[in-house]
């Protein structure tokens, strides 16, 4: 009795961490009675959930809603939009913005399932100092940005399958099972399905080293049920998918590495950053030594196989690389990281100096937390002038809601959340699969004469154009161009002087957010 209730502690403590870390950012999501989301590729992914709730079974291949009226062939896959709608179908009861709310809700209740089965496996594996994982994995910045309230990414349920896979292929070093073998290739299986990018990286590493280490670990006995559903879960993927998502994210041209340096996940993080301090504390630095350590100190056979296994050291050292070139990257150098810290720490037989040093460490974080959590004056009004912002827009978008399409031009990264408010499609997205789009947008907003400006929004049969802020508009589209900005930029024009648009643009509505002008013919 004793033990089920400190049990039940444990996970009510985990549990509390996790959702309160993840939820920090409440008053950012909920404002005004209504949910604004985190980033913009989180209305496209609520727009698809949206289509798919109108039509049930719809598996959505094709984006009409942005780089209109060409469209995209996004990234995107159909698991995690249903996994939405399942969450707001369940909802419906209790709320009449289910989809909204099933979307805000997603990425944490997927970050408390995460921690919940850390919290049983690492228990099983009999770690000493699990809690150092459990912790880390609890409270880290980077961490909790991808599984936040707000932000239904597809990158949390990858955390999720990433941690499930990690994990049963430890176990799976030291527990020749059949059953670890299907909980592996299930979790391998769905995470390949829902992204084809850095699953299939990290699965083709563990893949190599298995086989240069042990090829029993790959062909075993214990893993044939587990390949074979992993083949049939990626064979139903195709067959229901139809299609091979984009990895446009290699390639280059000048045009995309100027979009892909305004764009936080894909800038570089390089190892003199003090941001690697602040999402994973000061054991990071020591981490090499403890590998060392740990490697010095092997013991074949340890039991429960409490010592980290090569290829999680392996992942490990690779994921931190590819942080180095892409931050999305960080997301799973940090989880691996701290599924692994147990084990780095294992070696280390004082309990007391593995605390205090652990505790001390963690002082970074800390003091990121209290940043975010009780922010400067200057911060604080950030703040609120960007919920306002998102309430204004959110009214400019209701006034282009039709029964007919109505198709809109707006800065790059409103776009999404302006189709989503609007059920419009907007000439522009925030997926690099949108690029011409993006392009033609920032083409339109930098325009000198309006002779090009027409003709662009002709291209796209724009009916509406909302114009945003003229010094961050024309800064982001110089930086995506390459180009200064001319004296006289259409954006500067729009948002400043109304009086001398072209009468091809009708002004019809402003607020704090922008103006919204009317296209007609003339």
């Amino acid at each position: 009795m004793i033990r089920a209730i400190g049990l039940l502690i444990e996970i009510v403590l985990l549990s509390a961490l996790i959702l309160a870390a993840r939820c920090a950012n409440y008053q950012d999501v909920f404002v005004a009675g209504n949910v604004y989301f985190s980033d913009a590729d989180c209305y496209a992914r609520m727009t698809r959930v949206r289509m798919c709730e109108k039509k049930p079974g719809l598996i959505v291949r094709h984006h009409d809603f942005e780089n209109f009226p060409q469209g995209t062939t996004p990234h995107t896959t159909a698991p995690f939009d249903y996994l939405i709608l399942a969450l707001a179908v369940a909802l419906k009861p209790f709320t009449v913005h289910a989809i909204d709310l099933a979307g805000a809700l997603i990425s944490p209740l997927l970050a408390l399932f995460g921690g919940w089965f850390l919290w049983w496996w690492s228990r099983r594996m009999k770690f000493r100092y699990r809690w150092a994982a459990l912790i880390l994995y609890a409270i880290s910045p980077v961490l909790v940005k991808g599984t936040e309230l707000g932000r239904p990414d597809h990158q949390s349920l990858l955390t999720l399958l990433v941690t499930v896979a990690i994990c049963a292929e430890w176990t799976l070093q030291f527990e020749r099972s059949t059953k670890w073998g299907i909980v592996s290739g299930t979790a391998w299986s769905f995470a390949l399905w829902v992204s084809l990018y850095e699953p299939l990286i990290l699965l083709f590493l563990v893949v190599f080293l298995r086989a240069v280490q042990d090829r029993q670990l790959l062909f075993g006995k214990q893993r044939r049920a587990g390949w074979i559903l992993f083949a049939v879960i990626v064979a139903l993927a195709f067959a229901i998918e139809r299609r091979i998502p984009s990895l446009s994210i290699f390639h280059s041209g000048e045009l995309f590495e100027n979009w892909a340096r305004t764009i936080g996940e894909l800038a570089h993080v390089w190892p003199a950053n003090p941001i690697w301090l602040r999402w994973g504390g000061y054991l990071l630095l020591l981490t090499p030594l403890l590998i060392w350590f740990g490697v010095r100190k092997r013991e074949v056979g340890a039991p429960g196989g409490r010592t980290a296994p090569i290829f999680v050291l392996a992942l490990l050292v690779t994921t931190y690389l590819l942080t180095i070139w892409q931050a999305r990257w960080a997301y799973f150098f940090f989880l691996i990281f701290a599924i692994a810290l147990p084990a780095l720490l294992e070696p280390i037989n004082s309990r007391a100096a593995v605390w205090i040093a652990f505790t001390l460490s963690i002082f970074p974080i800390l003091r990121d937390w209290d940043t975010r959590l009780w922010p400067d004056e200057a911060e604080y009004t950030h703040r609120i002038e960007q919920r306002n912002e998102s309430v204004q827009s959110r009214d400019l978008a209701i006034d282009l809601q039709s029964s007919e399409t109505r198709p809109f031009l707006a800065p790059w990264w409103l776009s999404p959340a302006i189709a989503y408010w609007s059920g419009q499609p907007g000439v522009a997205g925030s997926s690099h699969e949108s690029l011409s789009g993006i392009a033609d947008s920032v083409r339109f907003f930098l325009a000198e004469d309006w002779r090009t400006a027409r003709e662009i929004l002709e291209h796209h049969r724009v009916a509406w154009v909302i114009v945003y802020d003229s010094e961050r508009v024309a800064q982001n589209s110089s930086a995506i161009l390459g180009l200064a900005v001319p004296r006289d930029a259409v954006c500067v024009v729009l948002d400043r002087t109304p009086a001398q648009a072209p009468r091809f643009l009708v002004f019809s509505a402003q607020n704090g957010a922008g103006k919204l002008y009317r296209t007609v013919e003339r």
